[in-house]
């Protein structure tokens, strides 16, 4: 049985999900043994893949779910949604 762990996040950096901060973001996805991805109204896309993730358009203070499936579901989600609150590692 696959597991599936699900978590709402709000985008809080100045930028949004932009270029440097989607790589940050699919980067992160590889570390785990869990297929990653973010959805924003109503759309699923792959966090491992930075095009998919700037398709989103996602800007600052947009709501977004982290949904990971997988042996290390709890761990991927876990690590993607504290970068987020991380702000992507910005200084704004």
């Amino acid at each position: 049985m696959t597991t599936e762990v699900r978590r709402q996040a709000i985008i809080q950096n100045k930028l949004g999900l932009h270029a440097r901060a989607a790589t940050k973001l699919a980067k992160l996805t590889y570390q785990f043994d869990a297929e990653v991805f973010i959805e924003q109204n109503g759309k699923e896309v792959d966090a491992s893949s930075v095009m998919c993730l700037l398709l989103l358009a996602s800007a600052q203070g947009h709501e977004i779910t982290v949904i990971a499936r997988g042996s290390e579901a709890e761990q991927a989600v876990e690590a993607v949604t504290a970068l987020i609150e991380a702000r992507f590692d910005e200084d704004a």
